[in-house]
């Protein structure tokens, strides 16, 4: 299986996404899979992909060895991930986690998903629009801008089959050079209950078209240090992703 690269700064360690961040709770196996498959689902890595080492996964997530190989085994036979021995070896992604995809019409009687959708729209909103003020404030490097807008062009020259990931990535990358880790932190784990609720939606062209125009004019106002034009980009762009996701799980606020 292929390493895929491409973007600027490559050797910047996928360990240093958010989703690796440090497992504080007691269940540190059952949160070790949790984040390999929001790894997956967000995008930090793609089916092909090979993870960062035993080592350096372990650290970051602050976990033993031990506890990083089960989690590994696990999804090794449950299908997510393919361990290569020998030259050029180690775990790769071989397919994309995600739930099944939903027909509409079964997802309004999944219980207690009205309730749960507002509240992930508003701490999404609270969360990203936030993100994008802070981001647009910090002083960033060459290096970062240029990632900015790979990240920009990519989403915008994507098939609408593989746009989520890039999709995620972005989001993720504008949540990052906030400069606050627990924000990026809180931003990963709400995009991956998003993403799962989008899965079972359709995705229509006019909206991805949409979305990478909202896309550009929010990377746009971060890069031009303009905190109000990125708030009010962000808020336009969930905004259109909350109403397709309400109505087309024909939920209404209680």
């Amino acid at each position: 299986m292929a390493d895929h690269g491409g973007m600027p700064g490559a050797g910047k360690r996928l360990v240093d996404s958010p989703v690796f961040r440090p497992i504080r709770s007691g269940q540190t196996f059952e949160e070790t899979v949790e984040r390999l498959l929001q790894a997956g689902k967000l995008g930090v890595i793609n089916p092909g992909e090979r993870l960062p080492s035993e080592r350096q996964l372990a650290a970051a997530l602050g976990v033993a060895r031990e506890t990083l190989r089960e989690a590994l085994r696990s999804l090794v036979e449950a299908g997510y991930f393919e361990s290569v021995r020998g030259r050029g070896g180690g775990t790769f992604m071989r397919r994309r986690p995600g739930p099944t995809p939903l027909p509409t019409e079964d997802v309004p009687a999944l219980p207690g998903l009205g309730e749960r959708l507002w509240q992930i729209l508003d701490l999404r909103r609270v969360l990203e629009v936030g993100a994008a003020e802070l981001a647009a404030t910090r002083n960033l490097s060459p290096a970062v801008s240029a990632q900015l807008r790979w990240l920009l062009d990519e989403s915008c020259g994507i098939s609408i089959e593989e746009y989520r990931p890039i999709d995620s990535r972005l989001h993720l990358a504008i949540a990052e050079v906030a400069g606050i880790p627990a924000l990026a932190g809180y931003v990963a784990d709400v995009r991956s209950e998003v993403n799962d609720l989008l899965d079972a939606i359709p995705r229509l062209p006019v909206n991805i078209r949409n979305s990478n125009v909202q896309h550009r004019n929010i990377i746009e106002a971060v890069l031009d240090g303009d905190p109000a034009a990125a708030g009010t980009a962000m808020t336009e762009h969930l905004a259109g992703t909350a109403a397709l996701l309400r109505g087309f799980l024909e939920i209404s606020p209680a």
